[in-house]
């Protein structure tokens, strides 16, 4: 068995391309542009590519962004000074905490400030409160990102047992709770594994959707994977690599080539997840800037 590759990168055009298409209407049709607010903090290289990336997408949608760039020694009151503007802001309907952010800031407090109508990443504790019940609200982009290329690929998860390995805040808890929904793009039987899960190969064995999500390189190996199961890799991990000009390379969660020759799908890392994330928060985005006109 060769898996078919779920291209993220094509997937994530067609998204942009849509979105683009919305800003489009929207502007003709309000005069309103919707406007996002990335804050960066410090000079960590991944966050900076994120956040670059994140704006090109944004130029491409027609979309407005601009990025607060801090110091690594920026205080919890500056933070919160930038938040409370960007709050206050007509020009801005997103606001982005590119994460993770220094030790010595309460990333928790921050993301809680932002206001849950402009929290477009998806994190505040109402987005994520108002998720859990099936309401109407911001879904986080990377568990967006990874339903989106499920159902566009056509993978549904309805009836299927999904076996999610991590259990962050940012993608395995709401992950599961997105798939679980009785909706579109849910009602699926979700079990979520980690590192205090017991014999976790015969549980990940059980999946029809195997998704990965540890941030550990090549935790899934074939072993652990079913014949014909579909394989999503949400982890991003650098590795030395001397061959490479910068001296690393990225690869994911998943022991690619192995797990490739026996699933049915798998995801790549880089050009999977990671381009859905983004597109996701252009939809979140222009979502919130739709919002703002009715209010």
């Amino acid at each position: 068995m060769s898996a078919r590759i779920l291209n993220g990168n094509e997937l994530a055009a067609d998204l942009r391309s849509e979105s683009a298409w919305d800003v489009a209407e929207l502007f003709a049709d309000t005069g309103v542009r919707p406007g996002l607010a990335a804050v960066l903090v410090g000079d960590d290289p991944a966050s900076s590519v994120y956040v670059r990336n994140k704006r090109r997408a944004c130029d491409e949608a027609g979309i407005f962004s601009e990025t607060f760039h801090l110091p690594t020694g920026a205080t919890q009151q500056e933070m919160t000074t930038l938040i409370n503007e960007l709050n206050a802001s007509r020009a801005f309907h997103g606001i982005l905490v590119q994460l993770p952010l220094p030790d010595h800031l309460d990333e928790a407090s921050i993301i809680e400030r932002i206001d849950p109508r402009k929290d477009v990443d998806g994190l505040h504790p109402v987005s994520q409160g108002r998720m859990l019940q099936g309401q109407p609200s911001f879904l986080p982009c990377t568990p967006a990102g990874v339903q989106q290329v499920l159902l566009r690929s056509g993978y549904d998860p309805a009836g299927q047992h999904v076996v999610i390995v991590g259990r962050s805040n940012i993608v395995g808890k709401p992950l599961a709770a997105l798939l679980m929904q009785r909706s579109p793009g849910g009602n699926a039987t979700v079990t979520v594994c980690h590192t205090r899960t017991r014999d976790l190969p015969d549980i990940t064995r059980q999946a029809d959707i195997l998704i990965a999500a540890m941030g550990v390189p090549r935790a899934i190996g074939a072993e652990m994977v079913r014949p014909g199961a579909v394989v999503i890799d949400v982890g991003i991990n650098r590795v030395e690599d001397a061959s490479r000009r910068r001296g690393y390379r990225l690869i994911g969660d998943i022991d690619f080539d192995p797990v490739a020759a026996k699933a049915e799908a798998i995801t790549p890392v880089p050009g999977g997840i990671g381009p859905m994330t983004v597109a996701m928060l252009i939809s979140n985005t222009l979502h919130a800037a739709r919002r703002a006109t009715t209010e």
